[in-house]
């Protein structure tokens, strides 16, 4: 059963433990845009496959769409990868791989922060 957003029943992609709400782009943006408190929210990112929590987390007023997979379905994405090998060419790529969104990392990026 695919997760819902509390607020508007489009796939969920986030979950806010502070408000205890899976959230869709849209709404999680204007959720934690509200002021600077709710900002600071932590979320969990949702596989995009699974919809389980992954171990991917962001603050923020708005999230940028970020396709994140958890290690059960991206272990499954590998075992589907290596039955499909050509010996003589490697992996098969299709065309329309190139069209995917934005894939999250297997390790996290290094956390910058700026001071004004």
């Amino acid at each position: 059963m695919k997760k819902k957003c509390e607020l508007c029943t489009s796939r969920a992609n986030t979950y806010c433990e502070s408000d205890q709400a899976n959230l869709c782009w849209s709404c999680d943006a204007n959720v934690h845009s509200a002021n600077f408190i709710v900002e600071k929210h932590s979320r969990t990112l949702l596989c995009h496959i699974c919809q389980s929590p992954t171990p991917w987390t962001a603050t923020g007023r708005k999230l940028s769409p970020t396709i994140s997979v958890c290690q059960s379905c991206l272990n499954a994405q590998n075992n589907v990868a290596d039955n499909h090998q050509d010996s003589s060419h490697g992996y098969r790529h299709d065309d329309n791989d190139d069209d995917e969104n934005q894939v999250v990392p297997l390790s996290p990026p290094p956390v910058s922060s700026s001071s004004k």
